[in-house]
C-alpha cells in the first residue's frame, strides 16, 4: 500500500490518497452467479488538521467476464475496425474473422472474390457467365438485335445502310465491375480506335447512361479516351453506359461512328 498526501479543496483538511492494488483470485463465474457483477468498495479518507477524519466511499465496477487466469477478457473486436477486412467474430481468447458470400478468406484476415465463373453458377449454354466482386450474372452470348447482326464476339453490325440509317453501324458490347464507394475521381476503362487513318479525326462522347453524371470522359489522343469515375457508387447495382467514337474527315467528307455499350456492374462491398 502506498500513501500520498494532498491538498484538499476544504480549508484545513487535505486529502490523503490510498492506493490499493488487489489480487482478484481466478474464478469462472456463471450468469446467476453474485459474482457474476462484483462491485468492489475502496473507502478515501479526508483527514483535517484536528485529526477529524471524515470517510466516503467510491464502487469501482469490475467487468462481468475474467479469464480462468484472473486477466480481464477482451473483445479484440471492440478494439478496431479494422482487424477484418469484412466481420470480425470474437471468442473465448481471441477472434477469428469472416467473409460474406461470394468471398472466401484470404490469410486470416483479407476477404478475396470467388471467380463463380470458373467453378459454379447456372448460366445457360446461350449465356456468358460474368464475374464481378461478389457474385455473378449471366448475359446472353449474341446481344444482337434487329437490324444488327452477330460479327464477333460482343460485336454487331447494322447489314443495311437504310434502315440504320442514324443508327451507329458498330455496337460493341463490353463488361466490367468495381467495388462499392470507390474512391474518386478513378481512370476505369480505356476506349481506343482499332483502325487509324491519315487526315481522321476522332471524337469521344458518352450518350447515355451518365444521367445522374457520374463518369467523364477524357480525350487521351486522337485515337483514344479514359471513362473516369467522378462519384462514388454503391452498390450491388449495374450501370450501362453507351460511349460513342466518331471518325469523320473534311477533306475526304468521311463520316462514320461506332458505339461501345459499356456494362458497369459494381459490387456489394468495398473490396
Amino acid at each position: 500500500m502506498m500513501e500520498t498526501v494532498m491538498e484538499s479543496p476544504l480549508p484545513g483538511h487535505k486529502w490523503r490518497e490510498v492506493k490499493v492494488h488487489c489480487l482478484m483470485p481466478p474464478y469462472s463465474p456463471t450468469a446467476n452467479s453474485p459474482e457474476s457483477s462484483r462491485v468492489q468498495h475502496i473507502q478515501s479518507s479526508v483527514v483535517s488538521d484536528s485529526s477529524q477524519t471524515h470517510k466516503t466511499s467510491a464502487k469501482i465496477n469490475l467487468p462481468e467476464a475474467f479469464h480462468e487466469a484472473g486477466t480481464p477478457y477482451i473483445n479484440e473486436c471492440e478494439i478496431s475496425n479494422y482487424i477484418c477486412q469484412s466481420t470480425c467474430v470474437n471468442e473465448p481468447g481471441g477472434f477469428h474473422c469472416e467473409c460474406p458470400d461470394g468471398y472466401q478468406l484470404q490469410g486470416q484476415r483479407m476477404c478475396q472474390d470467388i471467380n463463380e465463373c470458373e467453378s459454379e453458377h447456372d448460366c445457360r449454354d446461350e449465356e456468358i457467365c460474368w464475374n464481378y466482386y461478389g457474385g455473378f450474372r449471366c448475359y446472353p452470348r449474341n446481344p444482337c438485335h434487329e437490324p444488327y447482326v452477330k460479327t464477333g464476339e460482343g460485336r454487331c453490325r447494322c447489314q443495311s445502310h437504310t434502315v440504320c440509317q442514324g443508327l451507329p453501324p458498330v455496337i460493341v458490347y463490353k463488361y466490367m465491375s468495381i467495388f462499392s464507394d470507390r474512391s474518386v475521381p478513378a481512370d476505369i476503362f480505356q476506349i481506343q480506335a482499332t483502325s487509324v487513318y491519315p487526315n481522321m479525326v476522332n471524337t469521344f462522347t458518352i450518350r447515355s447512361g451518365n444521367e445522374g453524371g457520374e463518369f467523364y470522359l477524357r480525350r487521351s489522343s486522337n485515337i483514344s479516351a479514359m471513362l473516369v469515375l467522378t462519384k462514388p457508387l454503391t452498390g450491388p447495382r449495374e450501370y450501362v453506359v453507351d460511349l460513342e467514337m466518331v471518325t469523320q474527315s473534311n477533306i475526304l467528307a468521311y463520316r462514320s461512328s461506332s458505339l461501345l455499350r459499356l456494362t458497369i456492374i459494381v459490387g456489394q462491398y468495398p473490396f
